[in-house]
This record gives structure tokens, C-alpha cells and sequence, in this order.
């Protein structure tokens, strides 16, 4: 178990949700393993206790975004941020103040706790919990990170420019990764043939998309096609720990390992049947994510943006498209706007790209879409300050 709480804590490190001073994860296990500063230890272990779950992340996020967005939140009691994630898996993020935990903090705590997966505290940061396994903690408090992210990101755009948000943006601009090919490998296309050369290509271009900050916590997917089956990440696979984690789906459904696919696996599917791709990576760039909201129009009388705009909109050259995602609800939306560039970005959501022969290809085309929607949010934001 000590080894497991370590994997998740050097984990989100890398993924830059947290910084290592104040981090904690805590496991029930025949008693209660820690790993943190003593003072978040001992919180989490009085919330352990009280709400009898398996686990806890308590963090405080880079950045400062937990002051900035309880700032910003007024007297609301919980944000509410409009990326993909937090309307399919979080709904809402609970905040709590000081001066509600005068009386009684685990006991605020743990209430709130008990309707969510994870909330924000002041003076604290995110806590996570996971109700079985330190996985499911972790999963829960990089969603809750990804969405407080995108949401600061998104608020941003929307404000004038004062020196807040100017050190908001230089803290940032340097939390944000290079994006750069240099050192990747990939196999070529006739390097790439046969079910164990292509799960171990899986296996490795899904890491990269983690370590570049291309999807967080267990969302995104990816696929190759081999002759008559798809082969396809399986549904809450990690992209940097697919070993065990690919599914091969047969185009004809013969058998039944689409079960345990992709919830995204019928998206998948109509891309290969109408088009020429090879391969297909999905993502969840923060910045794509970000600018695939900023909408201008007004009084488009369409209250769900992210489900019912019949536009297909443009962003720097790459399609945007509404839809719902999981149970292949993307599907008929996705595919139509892929044909001419192979790519195309889902509205709060994330970035689909095809690959004609290998994953380099569609590699390349997430990051080029990513670095260009970067580039240009800041060139946004600066343009208010």
C-alpha cells in the first residue's frame, strides 16, 4: 500500500495538480497510512475516519487558483465550471469558507464530502476522496484539478487585465510544459503491424500524452486499426498505464470485448469507416478546452452550448463541434468535420486527431493544435491587459 501511495504522489507531481509541501494522500487499510506534512495528515485522518472511505488527496493547487476562484466565487457555496468534466462527473465543486468551519470543521467537511468527490476549502485546497481504492482519490482530485484549471482559464477571457491576473498569467505561462517531439519515438507504419507491436505503440504514445499535459487523470483515449479489429483503450484506462488496458474490438462485432472499450469506442469506429486514418488519439488540452467555449455570439437563444449548438464553429483551422459525450454520442457530430485536416475539437471537452499510417502523425496534430491555441490565448488575454 506504501508503495501504491507513493506511485500516486510522485504522480501528481508530474502532472503539475500539486506541489509536493502541501500534499498529502492517506489509505485505510488495517489502520491508516499517510504521506505529507503532518498538519494535512492529521485533517485527513479525522476525515478518514468520520466518513469511512478508503482514501484522501488534500492539496493545495499550483498557482494559487483555489484563492483566486474563492475570491472570485462571491458568496456562491459551489462552482460550477462549464468543461465537459464537470457536468458528466463532477456536477459541482462544494467550496467552504473559514468562517463555516468555526464550529465544526471535520463535521462540515465530511457532509460535504459525503455528496461530492472532491471539494474546495479554504486556507486548504482540494480534497479528494475515493471512496474504495487511493486511485479512485486520485482520479477524483486531478478532475478537480483539470476543472478549476480550465475554469481559471476560461474566467480570464472574459475580464479586464489587472496585476492580479497578470501574475496569474506569468505563474501560468511557466506552469505550461514545451511541447516538443524531441526524443519521442514512434514506429512506422510497417514497423507497426501485428497486435503486439501495436499495443506496445499504444502503450508508449499514450504515455507521451500524459507527460506532455495532453489529458489528465483517466480521460481521453486511444486506438489503432489492424485489418479487420480496432484496437482501443479500454474505459477509466490511464493513458500512461495501458499495459493490460487495450481492447480488440472486431469491426463486426463478433465478440464481446467492446464492453469493457472506450466509452468514446463507436466515435472510433465511424472514424475508420469514413475516413483513411490509421490511428486516432483523443485528448484533453487545457487551452483547446478553454478556447472551444469562448463563443461571441449572443442571444443564439441555445441555453446547453456544449450539447445543442447545431454550429460547426473554427478554431485557428480546426473544426469545433457540440455533442454529448461517452456512450458514442460524439460520433455523429465528430466525424463529418474530420475529413479535411483530421482533427476536430469538441466543445469543452477535448481534441480528436486521425493518423493516416502511424501515431506520429495524430501525435503531432494534438500538440500543433495545442501550442496554437496556447499561442493564441495569450495573445488574447494580453490584448485586455
Amino acid at each position: 500500500m506504501k508503495r501504491q501511495i507513493a506511485y500516486y504522489h510522485d504522480k501528481l507531481l508530474r502532472d503539475g495538480s500539486a506541489t509536493d509541501d502541501r500534499l498529502a494522500l492517506l489509505v485505510q487499510d488495517d489502520g491508516i497510512i499517510s504521506r505529507g506534512p503532518d498538519d494535512l495528515c492529521r485533517l485527513g485522518q479525522s476525515i478518514l475516519e468520520a466518513l469511512g472511505s478508503s482514501a484522501l488527496v488534500l492539496a493545495r493547487p499550483p498557482l494559487g487558483l483555489d484563492t483566486w476562484l474563492l475570491y472570485g466565487a462571491g458568496s456562491a457555496s459551489a462552482l460550477i465550471p462549464p468543461d465537459s468534466e464537470t457536468r458528466t462527473f463532477l456536477h459541482d465543486i462544494p467550496l467552504l469558507r473559514r468562517d463555516e468551519l468555526i464550529a465544526d470543521p471535520v463535521a462540515t467537511m465530511v457532509a460535504r464530502l459525503g455528496q461530492r468527490k472532491g471539494i474546495l476549502v479554504e486556507g486548504i485546497g482540494l480534497i479528494a476522496v475515493g471512496p474504495l481504492t487511493v486511485e479512485q482519490a486520485y482520479v477524483n482530485y486531478s478532475s478537480l484539478f483539470h476543472a478549476l484549471f480550465v475554469k481559471t482559464l476560461h474566467d480570464l477571457l472574459q475580464r479586464s487585465c489587472g496585476p492580479q491576473e497578470k501574475a496569474l498569467l506569468c505563474a501560468v505561462r511557466n506552469w505550461t510544459l514545451p511541447l516538443t517531439t524531441s526524443g519521442l519515438q514512434f514506429r512506422n507504419e510497417t514497423a507497426l503491424q501485428g497486435r503486439d507491436a501495436i499495443w506496445q505503440e499504444m502503450t508508449r504514445v499514450g504515455r507521451y500524452t500524459v507527460e506532455q499535459r495532453l489529458v489528465d487523470s483517466f480521460f481521453g483515449n486511444i486506438s489503432c486499426r489492424d485489418q479487420a479489429e480496432i484496437h482501443i483503450s479500454q474505459t477509466a484506462a490511464s493513458l500512461d498505464a495501458l499495459e493490460g488496458c487495450i481492447d480488440p474490438v472486431p469491426f463486426n462485432n463478433s465478440t464481446t470485448c467492446g464492453i469493457t472499450a472506450s466509452s468514446e469506442l463507436l466515435t472510433h469506429r465511424r472514424i475508420y469507416e469514413q475516413t483513411d486514418a490509421r490511428t486516432i488519439l483523443h485528448g484533453h488540452p487545457k487551452f483547446a478546452v478553454v478556447l472551444s467555449m469562448h463563443c461571441t455570439t449572443t442571444d443564439c437563444g441555445i441555453d446547453d452550448c456544449w450539447r445543442d449548438c447545431p454550429q460547426v464553429r473554427d478554431c485557428l483551422g480546426t473544426p469545433i463541434v457540440a455533442g454529448e459525450v461517452g456512450a458514442g454520442g460524439l460520433a455523429d457530430k465528430v466525424v463529418p468535420v474530420m475529413a479535411n485536416n483530421g482533427a476536430a475539437i469538441v466543445y469543452g471537452h477535448g481534441v480528436f486527431t486521425t493518423g493516416r499510417s502511424d501515431f506520429a502523425e495524430a501525435f503531432m496534430r494534438l500538440q500543433q493544435i495545442e501550442q496554437a491555441c496556447r499561442d493564441d490565448y495569450f495573445r488574447r488575454v494580453s490584448a485586455n491587459c
